[in-house]
C-alpha cells in the first residue's frame, strides 16, 4: 500500500491509499489495454522517472491491484489482477469527466496507442453502435494509428500492424474484415467527439483528412464515439 494515510474509515479514502499516488492511475489505465513489459510502460509513460516507476510497481503489487505473469515471447510482464480490473470502470468515468475540462494540447504533450485506445473505449456509446451494422475504422492521430471494428454493441482496439510504439502483439485484429473508414486527425478531433464540430465541418475545415473508404460514415464515427454534455441516444432503425 502507498504510504499515505488520511486517518478516515472510508471506500474513497481507501481507494486513494492504493492507486492515489501520482502516477498509479496511468499504471492501471495503460495495463487496462493489455499486460505491459516494464519497458513498455517506461516508453508509454516518457516522464516518469524510473525509480518512481519501480516504486509505484511494487506498491500496486503490494496492494494485490497488478502482478507479474508469464507471456510466450515476452518473459515476465505486469497485468491487472481480478480486484485491479475493477478499476475499469473507475477509469473510464474519470476520462469522461475530465475530457469536458481539457483545453488545448501543451505543445510538448504526446499521446500513445494505450491513452488513445483508452480514449476511445471511454467515449464508445454501445447502445447507438448496437443499431448500427459492424462498421471497421482506421484512425491516425499523430504516430498512433489503430484499427476499431464496432460489432453488435461492442468494441475491438488494436494497433495498425507496422505503427510505432506497438508494445506487445495485439490480440484482436479488427482488419480481418476490411476497413470501412480511414481518416487522420489531430488534436482537433476532441471537437467532433463532444460534438462541437459536425463530421462535414470537421472534413471542410481539415480537422479530420480522409484517407479512404466511405467519408459519410464520419458521421457513424462521431454517433458511435460521443461524449458530448446529455444523454446519448442510438439512431433509428
Amino acid at each position: 500500500m502507498a504510504a499515505r494515510n488520511y486517518g478516515q474509515y472510508c471506500g474513497v479514502v481507501t481507494a486513494l491509499e492504493l492507486v492515489g499516488e501520482r502516477w498509479a492511475l496511468l499504471i492501471v489505465r495503460d495495463l487496462l489495454v493489455g499486460p505491459r513489459r516494464y519497458s513498455d510502460l517506461k516508453n508509454g509513460l516518457p516522464r516518469i522517472p524510473t525509480n518512481i516507476l519501480s516504486t509505484r510497481l511494487k506498491e500496486l503489487q503490494e496492494a494485490g491491484v497488478i502482478h507479474r505473469i508469464p507471456l510466450a515471447r515476452c518473459g515476465l510482464v505486469y497485468d491487472l489482477t481480478e480486484f485491479g480490473r475493477g478499476l475499469e470502470d473507475v477509469v473510464l468515468a474519470l476520462g469522461r469527466w475530465g475530457f469536458h475540462a481539457m483545453g488545448d494540447p501543451a505543445p510538448d504533450d504526446i499521446i500513445t496507442n494505450d491513452s488513445m485506445t483508452m480514449a476511445f473505449r471511454t467515449a464508445f456509446q454501445a447502445d447507438v453502435a448496437a443499431a448500427y451494422p459492424p462498421t471497421a475504422y482506421q484512425v491516425h492521430i499523430g504516430d498512433v494509428a489503430l484499427g476499431l471494428r464496432t460489432v453488435a454493441g461492442t468494441l475491438q482496439i488494436a494497433p495498425v500492424p507496422g505503427s510505432s510504439g506497438v508494445p506487445l502483439p495485439a490480440t484482436v485484429n479488427p482488419f480481418s474484415h476490411g476497413i470501412d473508414l480511414t481518416f487522420a486527425a489531430g488534436p482537433g478531433i476532441r471537437s467532433l467527439i463532444a460534438g462541437e464540430l459536425s463530421p462535414a465541418a470537421a472534413i471542410a475545415n481539415g480537422t479530420v483528412h480522409v484517407l479512404g473508404g466511405d467519408a459519410a460514415l464520419l458521421d457513424r464515427f462521431a454517433a458511435t464515439f460521443s461524449l458530448r454534455l446529455g444523454a446519448q441516444h442510438a439512431p433509428a432503425a
